[in-house]
């Protein structure tokens, strides 16, 4: 029997019933919502004939278990994805691209794992790995953050970091991690191959183990008074960097 989950949020819930209509058994909406957004909203999704459901406020939040629903909440089977790195890295270049992989070392707040996964998609990512202990899971705010992000985007939780890191050495991955007090800067590199970037929690960054496992360490620049970005932030301008660098002349 398939195992079930609940999205919620306009963009998560739109996302899965755009991408797979099928797997969505029932959409709750708040009715007393009469605005341009729910009225498109639930005219998409009996479009796509899934089961629309009235409901208030207290029942949406308690679907949701939190308030910030938009007054929209669905009950989804739960999709499978690739169940390995290997399955990542052979799809990808099976599909003749080179690897680009995400690797979030100790980000525990939900909300920028959401964020994480959303630049991820958004720039071509194959999988975003983490470890399983000091990591955030998915839930239903890292699927609202994450806009669908996390239906599409494979988010790998392994057991030991250092290891899945040589793994992916050995199968011709460069392993490029972010610090502050690296002398090369994320735009000094190559990132046309295939690439693992490796980020860590703001604050902390990578663990020491991590770092060692790194081929080479990368900053990126700060011109202001802070002395750091979020790591979502992070990963958008190191990930677009990679995502500028792959796009053919001209495109």
């Amino acid at each position: 029997m398939s195992s079930t989950k609940v999205l919620f949020g306009f963009h998560a819930v739109s996302v899965r019933i755009k991408a797979a209509p099928d797997t969505v058994e029932e959409v709750y909406f708040d009715a007393s919502r009469r605005d341009a957004r729910m009225r498109q909203f639930v005219a998409r999704a009996k479009e796509a004939g899934v089961r629309l459901i009235e409901a208030d406020g207290l029942r949406l939040s308690k679907l949701a278990g939190s308030h910030g629903h938009q007054g929209v909440a669905a009950r989804v089977k739960a999709q499978a994805q690739a169940r390995s790195l290997d399955d990542v890295l052979d799809q990808a270049e099976g599909a003749g691209q080179a690897p680009l992989v995400l690797v979030l070392d100790g980000v525990t707040d939900p909300h920028n794992l959401g964020a994480c996964l959303r630049v991820a998609d958004g720039a071509g990512v194959h999988a975003v790995v983490a470890p399983k202990d000091h990591a955030a899971g998915i839930n239903a705010t890292v699927a609202k953050v994450a806009s669908g992000a996390s239906e599409t985007v494979p988010y790998l939780m392994v057991t030991n970091l250092a290891r899945t890191l040589r793994e992916l050495k050995e199968r011709n991955v460069w392993v490029i991690g972010t610090s502050g007090d690296a002398e090369k800067t994320i735009y000094d590199v190559d990132l046309d191959g295939p690439v693992a970037l490796v980020l860590g929690a703001e604050g902390d960054g990578m663990r020491q183990l991590t770092r060692k496992t790194c081929d080479e360490l990368v900053s990126i620049p700060m011109q202001g008074a802070v002395e750091s970005l979020n790591v979502s932030v992070a990963s958008g301008v190191c990930l677009y960097e990679a995502l500028r660098q792959r796009r053919p002349a001209g495109r």
